[in-house]
């Protein structure tokens, strides 16, 4: 209830002061203890206006100083109602929109000051005491207490108007905050959906490369089959029946992947769902999937692998599964590929190799090799993708691992790797020459 009533008089500004000046009003007028027709218009014309002393502060001062003036011209006392001045002028300072309203209402409080103190002091004198010098000791000590009266009025409502000026600032700073942070947040969102569209691409290319692979394969067994008749040759049935199999298999999984990073996009969950599902340690199931679509894989993998941070770990195995899903699309005919992972101190080196004499050029509309490139690089890494001499296809990638630098690793694969390694690792140090 008390909450309400504060949001109300937040809300409505002029309704709260038109009643307090109403009921200041009433109780003047009750209690001021004269029915004078000039009493009465001049505590009306100094109370009243007081309605509008935080809407329209200025304008309200205006027609207060015209009823004190008034008040000087037709009768020589002070009234109840004087207090309305020293009232206006803190609304003035407080609540003006323009800094002089306040200063020409503070210096006119101060005039009128003098103008009041005057008149009633020379009243006082012809009616209470004789002429002489006491007059200069009452006048004084009373305007130095009206100048004062208006001094602390106008300062306090100046103090209030600077207080409110901060708390405007800083409410602006807030809000600009809560903005920074909200296109901040939108900008982590965006690049995470970004990359949950970097691993749709990886997952879905792949699969989808796999299952084409397969059922090209699968087609032709079967029809070799059938061209052989009803007792045809069982071992060519059972590789297409091997081959669908597979193909089943591969979309399964791909159907699989893709529902979960669909299903983070969709929902806000925790931050476990962001989490990969596959790294170096399923190579041997990638590779055995490509195997299975008929081409010769051969994977080495030395060193530990098991504690490569997160990004290097995913990043690894993307690079080795794009550069396979290429090997199905473009590499031909019994090409054989090589994989080579090698986990030293410092790197991580990752080389596929392939000695496929191609099937065309390729269409320009893929982005794996620009995806792994981006990918690799992110990490402080190189790659290099190209054709081999002799014939083939070779990508080379060396990704920092822990707190190594970017420069620690090109200065490695400057110097090639360290001495006695296999052939398949000096070749990727050269690659990146």
């Amino acid at each position: 209830m008390i909450r309400r009533a504060l949001d109300w008089a937040s809300r409505s500004p002029f309704a709260v002061d038109a009643l307090l000046a109403g009921m200041v009003w009433l109780v003047f007028i009750v209690f001021g203890g004269s029915a004078d027709g000039w009493i009465l218009f001049l505590i009306t014309a100094q109370i009243l206006p007081l309605a509008w002393r935080r809407t329209q502060p200025f304008a309200a001062a205006m027609v207060i100083a015209a009823a004190c003036l008034l008040q000087v011209l037709v009768i020589d006392q002070p009234l109840v109602s004087n207090v309305a001045a020293l009232a206006i002028i803190y609304a003035t300072a407080a609540y003006a929109t323009e800094r002089w309203h306040s200063r020409v209402v503070g210096l006119a409080g101060l005039a009128g000051s003098v103008l009041g103190v005057v008149d009633w002091m020379l009243e006082y004198e012809r009616y209470y005491q004789p002429v002489g010098v006491s007059l200069l000791v009452t006048l004084l000590p009373t305007l130095l207490f009206m100048w004062m009266s208006v001094a602390v009025a106008w300062v306090l409502g100046d103090i209030v108007r600077r207080r409110r000026a901060v708390v405007a600032r800083l409410r602006e700073q807030n809000e600009a905050l809560a903005r920074d942070q909200a296109q901040r947040a939108a900008l982590a969102a965006q690049g995470e959906r970004a990359t949950i569209a970097r691993e749709m691409h990886d997952i879905v290319a792949h699969s989808l490369s796999v299952v084409v692979v397969q059922a090209d394969g699968g087609a032709y067994a079967a029809r070799t089959a059938l061209d052989r008749g009803t007792g045809g040759d069982v071992v060519a049935l059972e590789q297409a029946a091997q081959t669908l199999e597979t193909l089943a298999a591969t979309a399964r999984e791909a159907l699989t992947d893709t529902r979960r990073l669909v299903g983070v996009l969709r929902d806000s969950g925790s931050a476990a769902e962001f989490e990969p599902t596959q790294g170096l340690n399923n190579l041997e199931g990638l590779v055995q999937r490509v195997r299975d679509s008929g081409v010769p894989v051969g994977l080495a993998v030395r060193g530990e692998v098991d504690r490569l941070p997160r990004e290097v770990d995913l990043a690894a195995y993307r690079v080795v599964q794009e550069s396979l899903t290429n090997v199905l699309k473009h590499a031909g005919p019994d090409a054989s590929v090589a994989v080579d992972v090698l986990r030293t101190p410092a790197v991580l080196l990752v080389r596929v190799t392939d000695d496929g004499r191609g099937t065309g050029a390729p269409d320009g509309r893929g982005n794996g090799i620009v995806g792994m490139r981006e990918r690799v690089e992110f990490l402080g890494g190189t790659l290099h993708a190209g054709p081999r001499e002799g014939g083939g296809f070779e990508v080379t990638a060396s990704v920092p691992v822990g707190d190594v630098t970017h420069e620690m690793v090109a200065d490695d694969a400057a110097h090639g790797p360290a001495a006695g390694a296999p052939e398949g690792v000096r070749s990727a140090g050269r690659s990146q020459e």
